[in-house]
């Protein structure tokens, strides 16, 4: 009965007719919600219409969800993200996850676009199927990095790279941009790990999340790689440590 009741609330909350409530926890216009039965509290909406926030340079803009699509990624995107628990996605201000299609960041394509303040992750259903379910838990690890930094240090991630290398000056600031694992790692999972150690740190995330396996096979013959993935390891420990990397 209690369950009942509190799902009612929510609906009640989040129905149409509240739009404005939506539009106010999270600051997109044009969402409605698609499923409040998720067991670590994340709340999925969904565009029900376009929408664009942010002005210039900065600007995120996303298309309504087509709901064969959603029908048909559902099941994955509630798989991946029940890889974390209630407490950690507190602990990393996590609450609303915004279905939509075809996101863009400045006219750039992307498969996700976090907001820690307002404790919401943008995902592109639509993103390349090759790499969708891994960029689900690169852009949480931008909200992860996001709620501590002092425990992802680029000075020290740095220093596990071979001397001589630099990172990009933004992950847009270059053409390195493809997300296909690097036959030779070197110490880089993919192109994509080169621009910002940012994105480094997330490109390994998202293979301790989503192939872990594969992962584990390439540290043991790539010494850097296998630095920089027990810094990782070490310091989501710090945060959770019943953490479950799987």
């Amino acid at each position: 009965m209690r369950l009942f009741l509190i799902t009612f609330l929510f609906l009640k909350v989040f129905s149409p007719a509240y739009a404005n409530t939506i539009y106010y926890l999270t600051k997109i216009p044009n969402l409605e919600i698609h499923d409040l039965t998720a067991s670590n509290g994340i709340k999925y909406l969904k565009a029900e219409k376009s929408f664009k926030v942010g002005f210039r340079e900065n600007n995120v803009q996303c298309n309504n969800v087509n709901e064969n699509d959603i029908k048909n990624k559902f099941d994955i995107i509630k798989k991946n993200f029940n890889k974390y628990d209630k407490n950690f996605l507190e602990k990393i201000n996590l609450k609303y996850v915004v279905l939509c299609e075809n996101l863009k960041v400045a006219e750039i394509k992307t498969a996700g676009v976090p907001n820690h303040d307002m404790k919401t992750l943008i995902v592109d259903i639509k993103f390349d199927e090759r790499y969708f379910e891994r960029s689900m838990h690169h852009e949480l690890f931008h909200m992860l990095e996001e709620s501590y930094k002092d425990l992802f240090s680029y000075k020290k991630w740095e220093k596990f790279n071979s001397p001589g290398f630099k990172y990009a000056k933004c992950s847009t600031c270059t053409n390195k941009l493809d997300l296909s694992l690097i036959n030779n790692t070197k110490g880089f999972l993919t192109e994509y790990s080169m621009t910002t150690a940012s994105e480094d740190m997330a490109e390994i995330f998202s293979f301790l999340m989503n192939e872990k396996k594969k992962l584990e096979d390439i540290i043991l013959n790539d010494p850097v790689l296998n630095k920089k993935t027990i810094f990782l390891k070490n310091a989501i420990l710090k945060i959770d440590n019943n953490f479950k990397f799987n």
